[in-house]
């Protein structure tokens, strides 16, 4: 057995199964997320990725089974899970009447990122929003508020991130700028959960992938 083998995991998912109605949309999910590693979960529109993605990054309670981060439950209220999981949903609202440049300091502050300025600049800078800085986030292109929804993770503390088909509306330059980013997340040490229909992306990030379709 490996040294890695024998560390627990960041991410450790058993029996998760969450039913509407009679469905069963996501059923009996088990799987292990180590830190440096990323998990892929690839599937049709509807097969449930985003609804794992929501269990367990604790907006939504499964209806059965368990998700542990670091061997406690997640739980929405606790300072453990808010405080080490980034997440970065396809609905994530932002503060209309903060600009780009205050809800970033915004997130960095409430989080007691130190020299929260200079991380916030770094960052506008990396994701290409400087020249948008002032700006509210209504005023955004599509491509631009994902970038903006992708900073709002890089600026505070985490030890894991749940993404959402974090490519969706970037183009080619971002998308690029994407792979190269969660590529030194993991080297530094990061967990990262995603769910992604962009065979690039997953090829060049994921470590293993999870397809979701019931055929498979």
């Amino acid at each position: 057995m490996s040294r890695r083998d024998k560390i627990p995991p960041r991410l450790r998912v058993r029996g998760l199964t969450r039913r509407f109605g009679d469905v069963d949309v996501v059923s009996g999910l088990d799987f292990d997320l180590a830190a440096g590693r990323a998990v892929a979960l690839v599937g049709r529109n509807g097969a449930g990725k985003s609804t794992v993605l929501r269990c367990v990054s604790a907006a939504d309670v499964p209806t059965s089974g368990t998700v542990e981060l670091d061997g406690v439950p997640v739980d929405e209220r606790s300072p453990h899970t808010r405080r080490d999981m980034a997440v970065v949903m396809d609905d994530i609202d932002f503060f209309p009447d903060l600009s780009v440049l205050e809800h970033l300091d915004l997130f960095a502050r409430a989080h007691a990122v130190p020299n929260a300025e200079a991380v916030v600049d770094a960052v506008l800078h990396e994701v290409g929003l400087v020249p948008q800085a002032a700006q509210l986030p209504g005023t955004l292109s599509s491509g631009q508020r994902r970038r903006l929804a992708l900073a709002s993770a890089f600026v505070r503390p985490r030890r894991m991130l749940v993404l959402d088909e974090p490519e969706a509306r970037l183009d080619e330059a971002g998308l690029a700028w994407l792979v190269d980013r969660l590529q030194r997340e993991k080297a530094d040490g990061l967990a990262i959960l995603l769910a992604s229909h962009d065979a690039d992306l997953v090829a060049a990030v994921a470590d293993r992938v999870l397809s979701l379709d019931d055929d498979t």
